[in-house]
């Protein structure tokens, strides 16, 4: 294992406003790691309560039901980080979490997270935000397998992706695609509902599905979509 640098920790989102001198000091208590693809980085009900941010690469957070049926909640990429949860209240690990690329990932232990939340408010700050993030999405997500159906609930996620790769444009490709199995995984349906799905929204215009990318042909369309089912 490798001692990370201020230049490090310089993409992680919630380190932006601290200066090279205050991340040099607290990347010389951190460790970096090294992760293929298909490693687990860390396993649900694991004791260990360091965080984790990811330097590069992507990472998928889950759950393994006792059948072995897995329920995917997010993937994270560089700048952001996991292993927060644990950190914070000392219990066990929420979820597994498994690298999908090549990944850099930084550890910091418990105690030094802490540190940096007490003595750099704006770290704090931006800690509340990706907290509040998180209560909001999953808060959104309850709603959704209480009121949606299948193929409005793949509606939903689908803007949800198209969302978090969208800049300005109303047309957003979506590379890496995730697989209709990945997709729903998400939605708590079955790979034939939403390949099914997928082909609907093809033929109307909506979507367009090429190898490995999925582009979003009109994300204001498909918000108005989501939108009229939930009574937006």
């Amino acid at each position: 294992m490798l001692r990370p640098t201020a230049e490090t920790l310089r993409g992680i989102e919630i380190f932006a406003g601290l200066s090279a001198d205050e991340r040099r000091a607290l990347a010389a208590q951190c460790q970096s790691h090294y992760f293929e693809a298909n490693d687990r980085v860390v396993s649900r009900q694991d004791s260990s309560t360091d965080v984790y941010f990811i330097v590069s690469g992507r990472v998928r957070v889950t759950i393994f039901s006792r059948s072995g049926k897995e329920v995917s909640f997010r993937d994270l990429g560089a700048g952001q980080l996991f292993g927060d949860l644990s950190a914070i209240d000392g219990e066990p690990r929420s979820a597994t979490v498994m690298a999908l690329d090549e990944t850099m990932i930084v550890s910091m232990p418990a105690e030094v997270f802490w540190q940096s939340l007490r003595h750099h408010p704006n770290v704090s700050a931006a800690m509340l935000k990706e907290l509040t993030r998180l209560v909001r999405r999953l808060s959104e997500r309850v709603v959704e397998f209480s009121t949606l159906g299948v193929k409005n609930r793949i509606h939903a996620e689908l803007l949800r992706l198209a969302r978090e790769h969208q800049q300005d444009q109303q047309t957003v490709t979506i590379s890496p695609a995730p697989t209709h199995g990945e997709i729903a995984s998400r939605v708590s349906t079955h790979r034939e509902a939403v390949t099914r799905e997928l082909n609907h929204l093809a033929q109307i215009g909506l979507i367009k599905q090429r190898r490995g990318t999925l582009s979003v042909l009109d994300v204001g369309r498909l918000a108005r979509l989501v939108e009229d089912v939930r009574g937006d």
